[in-house]
């Protein structure tokens, strides 16, 4: 591993300087802030507990302030980013700055939605400043299709962080919440403040970091119906379970049956129930022949 040069990363002038040449204007429609203060990425490395054996996927690498950091630790990087100006400039910026590991970096251009391989040796974390108009997704679709990564770090607005992290009974505990608790434990591991982007975004940012399950939800059903349970207890979260289920069970009734048959009272509501919880229910849909996959 090299050692890290302070001129190795990027500064705010550097990212300015960048954007001019290329002709980058930070967009709100990609949700485009980029992080300009080394000592923030270095500590997004350092929380991330990004290690000189990881195989790191970030996403949306923007000029590469943190891709630059991600190197200088990690044993490889490879950036999925989905504008073209952005994507065909970032490995030039890498070699200018950081030569000697030009070959441990490799470029995805492509909407990380839609991307199902990674060149090279799998993932083992993912590590992002992720926009925040798709940070959810992004986050879910990536844990998903990549079950190798083991721990994530990911910076995003600081309310989609609370969602994230939130426990069962909280008020901003919903879908994001349950979904994430599918693939890994997960918690709020600080906060960055607007200063460190350009342009400064209106809102603060968090990071939350998401450890993979030693062991996955012990269910007989699949992850899609365990999800489809989520969503519609949440599609109406004032209502009970048995009102909130009852499009989900076929008629209130058959959701009250389910619910009991699972251990849950029909009377509470989708914002206490543990992904645990979620899944037994799943079990017990009304459609579902026992043993059924």
């Amino acid at each position: 591993m090299s050692t890290p040069s302070p001129d190795s990363l990027l500064g705010p002038a550097d990212i300015r300087e960048l954007a001019a040449a290329l002709g980058v204007r930070p967009t709100k429609q990609r949700g485009q802030n980029f992080v300009i203060d080394a000592n923030t990425v270095r500590k997004i490395v350092r929380i991330a507990d990004v290690r000189d054996d990881d195989v790191v996927v970030e996403v949306g690498p923007g000029l590469g302030s943190l891709t630059l950091a991600l190197l200088e630790t990690a044993d490889r990087v490879t950036a999925v980013e989905i504008d073209d100006v952005l994507a065909s400039a970032l490995p030039a910026t890498i070699a200018a700055r950081m030569p000697d590991r030009a070959d441990r970096f490799a470029l995805v251009h492509s909407d990380a939605m839609e991307v199902t391989e990674l060149p090279g040796p799998a993932p083992t974390a993912l590590v992002a400043n992720l926009p925040y108009n798709v940070a959810v997704p992004v986050l879910l679709h990536m844990l998903d299709t990549f079950p190798s990564i083991e721990r994530t770090l990911v910076m995003v607005q600081a309310e989609v962080a609370d969602r994230l992290a939130a426990a069962p009974g909280s008020k901003v505990y919903g879908v994001p919440s349950v979904k994430a608790n599918w693939y890994a434990e997960v918690k709020r591991a600080g906060s960055i403040g607007r200063n460190v982007f350009w342009p400064a975004p209106n809102v603060d940012s968090g990071l939350v970091a998401l450890t993979r399950r030693t062991e996955p939800v012990k269910t007989t059903a699949s992850k899609r119906e365990v999800f489809t349970v989520v969503d519609a207890a949440f599609a109406q979260r004032r209502k009970t379970l048995r009102a909130a289920l009852a499009g989900w069970a076929g008629s209130a009734a058959a959701a009250e049956t389910a619910l009991v048959a699972a251990g849950v009272s029909p009377q509470a509501r989708g914002e206490s129930l543990t992904v645990e919880e979620f899944a037994r229910i799943a079990e017990h849909a009304p459609n579902k022949e026992p043993g059924q996959q």
